[in-house]
């Protein structure tokens, strides 16, 4: 089975019903069915090859859920683009996955060419030869030819890593996106009724949604560039049953005015990912949206998730720090250096190994056998195992800190100068330092109307954590670097403190 055959197979149960919308605009899926097989045929049209590349460069939209579709029914390769991403690095990624077509929206057009493939505008208004709107009045009624591809091909080419020098292009083979589909719904317990927020872009985690929620017969409810009291007011509405949020969505959210005193109860997941989330943040939303504020853990080499944790779990204070158990269908351990697996309590480097598990980089096998080791995906990230199965991940193996001797986990320092009333956000990091080999530094954002020196941030965090794995340094900022997905940009925010931007202290 094609992931793409999750949703034509609810299309034929039930074409009368709402399979999305987009502000004022719904499209049935009887409807959506018919202009992604239309659109298929077309791109097959301007590119018979199977397997061939193509880019879409689109805001959250019916037109580019409509792309999205026909290029998995195409028997096609999705590479995604993101729009806030610089015309450079998308171009670059174009060309390094030799995408023959790339379909962008108007405004996103001028970001792509240049670049070695067709671009397609997506307008369904249009009549334009080059545009989607085109191509669906062309092969109106038409049906793609079906290409039944092995499970082990490549279904998406997503990019991780910096954002210069050669892309690292994740392949996600079909089975990865066919156990993604079949342990979402299982683990979320998805159906008809529910109906999923896309708050965040397609382009990234949320598009791991749209296949198990048309799978079930469920309703996608898009938003363009979401503003946080949008999200709120959706959520609150009673129109929505769940969404996956990176965590600082969830903090612009609690800090709305009156969001307080808003009804969440038809809100069954909210979902966060893509970095972790403060325990006393967690408590905080669970007062405001109640016992649903769950997790998932994964990467783009293993999408999504690998691990989850459900709102009622997370309800248990110790588990505020976990990302949940294994999923379903995925086996994930704690290994140590020599690859051995260790048990609960000990700290090693999160593996995982499944059909989950993507098939490689693109065109980059010595990466390649660098992440795969003897069929685990070494993620890089640190963590272990509590008593009951729970994972908790302590950060990236190469964000901890050895300080005189001791290893410093970032994960364990920033709770604690979180909770500091003073103190609105934080990123712990290390230093080289003459004295301890590594020093231990924190960035700090402070509340408004909240004056505290870096002298009392450090004292606050010896007297809870010792003097090991306090901050050696402090340093102030108005924003924490993120990118355009809230995660936090570790190298960006090293270079600005290396390069003496904001007011520090050394104690």
């Amino acid at each position: 089975m094609q992931p793409i055959d999750f949703f034509f197979r609810t299309a034929r149960a039930r074409p009368e019903a709402i399979a999305v919308e987009s502000g004022d605009s719904t499209m049935t899926y009887g409807k959506l069915a018919q202009d992604v097989r239309a659109l298929a045929a077309g791109l097959q049209s301007l590119d018979s090859t199977p397997g061939s590349r193509v880019g879409i460069c689109c805001r959250n939209s019916i037109a580019h859920l409509t792309a999205w579709l026909a290029t998995l029914a195409a028997g096609k390769i999705w590479v995604p683009l993101f729009h806030k991403n610089r015309s450079e690095e998308l171009r670059r990624a174009i060309d390094f996955t030799e995408a023959s077509l790339v379909i962008a929206e108007a405004s996103t057009h001028a970001l792509v060419e240049g670049a070695g493939a067709r671009v397609i505008v997506s307008d369904p208004a249009s009549r334009a030869e080059d545009t989607t709107g085109g191509l669906l009045e062309r092969f109106a009624g038409a049906a793609p030819e079906l290409h039944v591809r092995d499970l082990g091909e490549t279904q998406a080419i997503k990019f991780t890593g910096g954002t210069t020098g050669l892309p690292k292009g994740v392949m996600q083979p079909l089975r990865a996106w066919n156990t993604c589909i079949a342990t979402q719904i299982a683990t979320w317990g998805m159906t008809a009724r529910d109906a999923y927020l896309a708050a965040a872009p397609i382009t990234h985690g949320t598009s791991t949604y749209i296949l198990p929620i048309l799978a079930v017969g469920g309703r996608l409810v898009l938003l363009d560039q979401p503003r946080p009291e949008e999200t709120l007011a959706l959520l609150g509405s009673g129109r929505v049953t769940l969404t996956f949020v990176p965590p600082t969505v969830i903090y612009m959210m609690m800090q709305q005015a009156g969001a307080e005193a808003s009804d969440f109860a038809g809100l069954r997941h909210l979902i966060y990912g893509s970095g972790p989330m403060r325990p006393d943040a967690i408590a905080q939303a669970q007062v405001m949206f109640g016992p649903v504020v769950a997790s998932t853990y994964g990467q783009t080499e293993a999408p999504q998730i690998a691990a989850a944790i459900t709102g009622p779990e997370m309800m248990a204070p110790d588990r505020r720090r976990s990302v949940g158990r294994p999923t379903l269908l995925t086996q994930v351990e704690v290994l140590d250096s020599d690859g051995r697996v260790l048990p609960p309590g000990e700290t090693g480097e999160i593996a995982i190994r499944g059909d989950l598990v993507m098939s490689g980089f693109w065109k980059q096998p010595d990466k390649t056998a660098e992440t795969i080791v003897d069929g685990w995906l070494r993620t890089g990230d640190l963590g272990s195992f509590d008593d009951e199965g729970y994972l908790a991940i302590l950060g990236r193996s190469k964000d901890v800190v050895i300080s005189g001797g001791f290893n410093v986990y970032p994960s364990d320092v920033e709770p604690v100068l979180a909770s500091h009333q003073a103190v609105a956000d934080c990123a712990v990091f290390g230093l080289p330092d003459s004295k301890w080999g590594e020093a231990v530094h924190a960035a700090v954002v402070l509340q408004p109307g909240q004056p505290v020196t870096p002298e009392e941030i450090i004292d606050f965090a010896k007297a809870r954590l010792g003097s090991v794995k306090a901050p050696k340094v402090v340093t102030f900022f108005e924003e924490l670097p993120r990118n355009a997905y809230g995660k936090l940009q570790k190298q960006k925010l090293i270079a600005a403190v290396t390069g003496t931007e904001g007011e520090s202290r050394s104690v």
